[in-house]
């Protein structure tokens, strides 16, 4: 039984953050019921259902929302969850009648989470945008790239997943704690852009400490320093060093072979274009496996740089269960880890619809008003 085993999530179905947040909830023990539309619907992506992870462990019911029947099956839903979580843009729930006014009337001790881009409020609330959007009004690209070259988006795991998903499923497990010592629920903004920029709270600490420069690769931690950096073997593949302290800067040096070189101290920012060429010409001169072999056991704050294929299969993560395969399909195991309650994943991704007659039935439909939902196409029953 997971930590949150008990714990009821009503989750409106989207794209990005907003099934994040319902994949680490019900990685954790909650129950979610995932509410998809009964017709189609353009979500962004064509994925099957099989490999859309972010949706495992989830029931699917399939619910008109455009019916006024739909819309009261999705308040008696929502009415007995302990949180809902959607990621439309502010105004979208509230015309649809789900709304948090609607919902909170009907179930005062719910958590609404939202997630947006731009957050509820302010003169963007209301536009389109993406991961990458939100990252860069947010500062967080500018930081990220080499030096004189431009920025690099990275993925779109700061913003939707980080910003987004995660923070709302931290204000969500806050929220509920809250309401289940007050009696009272409340509304999440989890903004990405909010996000990204808690994400960077260290950061902006050095800039007003004078320690972070604004220009790109030019500091400790975005390829400036030489010992914070990614290199090429010999065989054209790569290496990761994040050497920061004196210890394992000096244990680099010696698996590399490079003291008594003559090279600068560590900090001497003069000699890092010399350092730069040292370490590249050196690891260049090995593979990528010779490499890990040398730095094999040392606190020289090596890794090869592994592919998602490699990542699968390396021995560290086949020790600790890092992987799982369901289904057919490999993915990560839930993190994090507890010592007392377990966290694993529930059940493979749900075709849309797939429990909507046994998902209404264990949330307190009768089986005349599920009959008549489905007879009014209100609800929809997937084919299995």
């Amino acid at each position: 039984m997971g930590p949150l085993s008990g714990v009821r999530i009503v989750e409106l179905a989207g794209i990005g953050p907003a099934p994040f947040c319902g994949m680490m909830l019900g990685d954790m023990g909650a129950e979610v019921l995932r509410i998809d539309r009964a017709g189609p619907v353009d979500l962004g992506l064509n994925v099957d259902p099989k490999f859309d992870v972010l949706n495992r462990g989830k029931q699917s019911v399939a619910i008109d929302l455009k019916s006024p029947a739909g819309i009261a099956a999705a308040l008696r839903l929502i009415a007995r969850a302990d949180a809902v979580i959607e990621g439309f843009r502010p105004g979208v729930m509230e015309r649809l009648g789900l709304g948090p006014e609607d919902c909170l009337t009907r179930n005062p001790r719910l958590v609404y989470g939202r997630v947006t881009g731009w957050g509820q409020t302010g003169p963007m609330a209301r536009i389109a945008g993406h991961d990458v959007n939100y990252i860069a009004l947010a500062g967080v690209l500018h930081a990220i790239g080499r030096r004189g070259e431009r920025p690099l988006p990275p993925l779109n795991l700061i913003g939707d997943f980080g910003g987004g998903g995660m923070y709302l499923a931290f204000g969500v497990v806050c929220a509920i704690l809250r309401a289940r010592q007050s009696g009272r629920g409340q509304v999440i903004d989890a903004a990405m852009i909010d996000g990204s920029l808690s994400l960077m709270a260290g950061i902006f600490g050095l800039r007003a400490e004078g320690a972070w420069s604004d220009e790109r690769g030019a500091n400790a931690l975005d390829t400036g320093a030489p010992f914070y950096d990614v290199y090429e073997t010999a065989d054209g593949r790569y290496v990761a060093i994040g050497a920061l302290e004196d210890r394992f800067y000096r244990e680099l040096l010696k698996r590399l072979g490079l003291e008594g070189e003559g090279l600068a101290e560590q900090w001497d920012r003069a000699g890092w274009p010399r350092l730069r060429e040292a370490l590249a010409a050196r690891i260049a001169s090995r593979t990528r496996d010779e490499w890990e072999t040398i730095f094999a056991d040392s606190d020289a704050c090596f890794a090869p740089v592994l592919s998602a294929e490699e990542a699968v299969a390396h021995p560290h993560h086949r020790a600790r269960g890092t992987f799982v395969t369901l289904d057919g399909v490999t993915q990560p195991a839930p993190a994090p880890r507890f010592s007392d309650t377990g966290a694993e994943i529930q059940s493979p991704p749900p075709v849309p619809g797939e429990h909507s007659e046994s998902a209404l039935a264990a949330w307190g439909f009768s089986p005349d008003e599920i009959a008549a939902l489905l007879r009014e196409n209100a609800v929809r029953q997937a084919a299995g």
